[in-house]
């Protein structure tokens, strides 16, 4: 299994705009429905060891954002070509299993997340009110087999500083996971 950083992009980056499909409702879900408040868009994927790991504690972050009132999406832009584990109607499965609670968005032509800059599932960015990034990077320091406890503490933090009036943390650590199955020629440079 080898393991992919996040990208760390400059904070204070506006968030990119998007449209893509909800895989579990059927609807399209933009970047202006985020807008306004705090927001967090992850990128994920069903089949990534480094996702599965942190499955339960995502889930439980999700329903924490919908209690405070804060917009959540995942993402995931794996080519189903050669990932068919990832196609729509299994992310849609793999969202009800999971108890997901915000949209699973499928980004089949991969464009938002070359926007995001994202490298790897899971790869967190979490926006202020004005859409600006105020983090990026894990969820929590546990990874598949070291033993570390999944909190999403690193995550939950960076929303519960936002909601406070604050900013999050200034040291944020890059998340470690599996690359995006990148489209032929669409490999970031």
């Amino acid at each position: 299994m080898s393991a992919t950083p996040s990208r760390m992009v400059a904070l204070g980056t506006p968030m990119p705009s998007f449209a893509l499909p909800d895989t579990t409702s059927g609807k399209q879900v933009d970047s202006a429905s985020l807008a306004g408040r705090p927001s967090v868009v992850v990128f994920i994927c069903n089949h990534c060891p480094y996702v599965k790991h942190i499955q339960a504690g995502l889930a439980d972050f999700g329903r924490f954002c919908r209690d405070k009132n804060v917009p959540m999406v995942a993402i995931s832009a794996n080519d189903v070509a050669t990932f068919p584990d990832d196609a729509p109607e299994a992310m849609a499965s793999e969202a009800r299993r999971a108890g997901y609670v915000f949209p699973y968005l499928y980004d089949e032509s991969q464009a938002v997340a070359r926007a995001f800059d994202a490298r790897c599932t899971p790869d967190l960015y979490v926006f202020d009110a004005d859409g600006k990034l105020a983090y990026r990077g894990q969820f929590d320091d546990a990874r598949p087999g070291n033993g570390i406890a999944v909190t999403g503490k690193d995550a939950r933090a960076a929303v519960e500083a936002l909601l406070a009036g604050g900013k999050p943390a200034a040291e944020q650590k890059a998340s470690i996971g599996c690359n995006i199955k990148w489209k032929p020629g669409n490999e970031p440079a």
